[in-house]
């Protein structure tokens, strides 16, 4: 059945799968029209951008004077922070390298943390999740029935790396993220990864296993205590240079990194996640937000990504084997994951969060603002 209402942007490939687009007398979307205005603002892909970093890199360079190290980065054996390790090792830096295992690592991704940190020199600090916990809090999740699964790693990662931080006296976080390959997702197709409230409802209703090692985050932890007591400033060296996924490949081939054939293919999970779950349970394709922004940073045009889009997510043979995999590292049967994918989805909202939290607290920031001329931001 063809939808008659199905509308996508003249410029870039985002449309409306995403409940809150809209489109201008010409067709173009608010995606554009935001990165016109706002995001593009702070892309420095030029020599403005390397004056930037010089200073951003001096800046580190002092804050670690007399300690072991300048900065943290989380190195996840993805493209993004695997190419900011050899950044960082160009400019000097020393940063904590801290990779947390929560259990789906592709064997590639293994290999390619430690050919980045064997040619950087830097020291590799593991964290590896216990995994009873991991596959309990996982499945709770699939018994939610909520659009990000991924959840459950990136929270973990993301608070293992800042409590890295904290206990090392670390105030700079580098961050892979990155304008030119992801400026563009839908707010209404995700909640925060980082709402322990959340988290932590899915796992009261669904979980069963006590949660004693896997490291999370408060509210106030994370919006306040550590960007406002700490100091924690996360910072995204990527923004201040030419990038794309062709110029980190050609470089970190040259060292013997293997490229994944898809994006986020150092996580097992994360690729089944993106290229069957959301599509399937929520008719949610992310790679129309990728390709949008790569439409948007110059990398591609819009020929190409609706020629990518026109490709399989998956192909049979390998999803079949993605899912054994899955189910049976989950400890379920195969009928038993579709059973959770093919059962409605359900919104965020169905479960406590922090929405509350967070709209007093830009309330307060609005004031903030208002008294001082300053706008105050967490590190987020």
């Amino acid at each position: 059945m063809t939808d008659n209402n199905h509308q996508i942007c003249t410029r870039c490939v985002m449309d409306t799968t995403d409940p809150e687009i809209t489109f201008d007398a010409q067709g173009v979307c608010n995606h554009c029209h935001e990165f016109d205005q706002v995001t593009a603002k702070r892309w420095f892909p030029n020599e403005e951008g390397k004056r930037k970093l010089d200073v951003l890199v001096a800046q580190l360079k002092k804050e670690g004077e007399g300690k072991a190290y300048d900065c943290i980065l989380g190195l996840s054996g993805g493209l993004d922070s695997s190419y900011l390790a050899l950044v960082m090792k160009d400019y000097g830096l020393r940063p904590l390298v801290v990779h947390v295992d929560a259990g789906w690592n592709s064997e590639d991704a293994v290999k390619n943390i430690n050919t980045v940190v064997d040619y950087c020199g830097f020291k590799l600090h593991t964290k590896v999740v216990d995994w009873e916990e991991v596959k309990d809090l996982q499945l709770a999740y699939l018994k939610a029935g909520v659009a990000n699964q991924d959840v459950v790693q990136d929270h973990a990662f993301f608070a293992n790396l800042y409590h890295f931080a904290v206990d090392n006296d670390i105030r700079y976080v580098i961050n892979g993220g990155n304008i030119a390959t992801e400026s563009t997702f839908p707010s209404a197709w995700h909640h925060a990864a980082m709402d322990e409230i959340s988290l932590k409802a899915i796992h009261k209703k669904y979980g069963k296993v006590a949660l004693k090692d896997y490291q999370t985050i408060s509210f106030f932890e994370y919006y306040v205590y550590f960007p406002f007591v700490k100091k924690m400033t996360a910072v995204r060296p990527l923004n201040l240079m030419p990038y794309s996924k062709e110029i980190a490949q050609q470089r970190l081939e040259s060292i013997g990194y293997i490229s994944y054939e898809r994006k986020h293919g150092e996580s097992r999970f994360t690729k089944f996640f993106k290229n069957y779950y959301l599509p399937k349970k929520f008719n949610m394709d992310k790679r129309k937000p990728h390709l949008s922004s790569l439409i948007m940073s110059g990398v591609i045009i819009r020929e190409q990504a609706v020629e990518k889009l026109n490709e399989p997510l998956y192909d049979p043979a390998e999803l079949a084997e993605d899912k054994a995999f899955i189910a049976e590292k989950l400890g379920i049967s195969v009928s038993e994951l579709d059973k959770y994918i093919e059962e409605p989805g359900r919104h965020y909202t169905d479960f406590p969060n922090w929405d509350s939290r967070y709209a007093l607290l830009k309330k307060v920031q609005g004031i903030v603002a208002k008294l001082t001329g300053k706008k105050l931001n967490a590190y987020s």
